[in-house]
């Protein structure tokens, strides 16, 4: 025991408000925690790039291409993407404050190319109508060679998924072009992983399970007639999460745990969590891990595309 009788394990209350504060921030601050402390976006990065360089191999070197990023404005990858779609980079995003960081960004480095979209992904491609307006209204009517769903699928319910990702390939997806979409993986059992985070806590006070899995969402579209000619690949890997901060901790935890976008934990639970949080990761200094998948979908590309 530590003095006045205070356990390695044991958290005061202080801290416990600390950690509670935390699931206020807004999701843009998570999400840069989460890129500070693991190297999460380095490997989204290098499987971008792979997609890029086999979109670059489909298509004329002097041909513009246009992007649209899904939900994912202010991630690293956005320089990346502002370089390589000189033509026209579309970001859209629900969050105000991470599409002020872009416009800003914009601003300061005269990013003539780059548009920032405020919206609901799930609804305005929700559907092929939508998805059809969406083009013709924010993108100029004109189709783009990449759409990235990085990290913001889960937003939509998995068996809603086909019926996005059709309306994308009929209405927004170019000829010759990519999808990619990267998510936690639905199979990881370890209990030092997000998945499990995600279960034990989601599926204590929410009744839900991560059924989000999109490894099965490759095996079906694998087996559907409309993809027929298209590339449907995907892969797995690990990415480790370690921080000193717990707040900054906790902060990470409650986007894993889809405070409150999708879950409107109680006081009481957030206390719980908080509790084991601290207990089973930043007491050990033990790291999170989290296997995440990724998966791409290649049209009009006749090699075999890189995923």
């Amino acid at each position: 025991m530590m003095a006045g009788g205070m356990g390695r394990d044991c958290i005061g209350a202080r801290a416990i408000r600390q950690g509670m504060r935390t699931s206020r921030a807004l999701m843009s601050q998570q999400d840069r925690i989460w890129s500070r402390y693991s190297h999460d976006k380095v490997a989204i990065g290098e499987k971008l790039a792979r997609v890029l360089r086999t979109l670059g191999r489909a298509l004329p070197l002097h041909r513009p291409l246009r992007a649209l990023s899904v939900g994912s404005s202010t991630e690293p990858q956005f320089r990346l993407l502002e370089a390589f779609f000189r033509g026209g980079l579309y970001l859209l995003d629900i969050e105000q404050g991470a599409l002020d960081v872009i416009r800003d960004r914009v601003r300061r480095q005269a990013l003539t190319h780059v548009f920032t979209l405020r919206d609901d992904y799930s609804r305005v491609l929700g559907n092929r109508a939508r998805a059809r307006r969406f083009r013709e209204e924010a993108l100029g009517g004109r189709r783009v060679a990449l759409v990235a769903f990085e990290h913001s699928l889960y937003y939509t319910a998995a068996d809603r998924w086909p019926t996005v990702l059709h309306a994308v390939l009929d209405e927004i997806l170019a000829p010759t072009g990519a999808i990619h979409c990267v998510l936690m993986s639905a199979r990881a059992a370890a209990p030092d992983t997000t998945t499990w985070l995600y279960n034990h806590f989601a599926g204590a006070f929410a009744g839900h399970r991560n059924d989000q899995d999109l490894r099965a969402l490759g095996r079906t579209l694998r087996r559907d007639p409309r993809l027929r000619g298209a590339q449907v690949l995907t892969t797995t890997e690990r990415v480790r999460f370690l921080v000193d901060d717990f707040q900054a901790l906790m902060a990470v935890v409650w986007m894993i745990l889809l405070y409150p976008h999708v879950h409107r934990y109680t006081p009481a639970q957030r206390r719980e969590i908080t509790r084991a949080v601290h207990r089973r990761f930043f007491a050990r200094r033990r790291p999170l891990y989290q296997d995440q998948d990724h998966l791409v979908i290649y049209r009009g590309v006749r090699e075999r595309g890189l995923g």
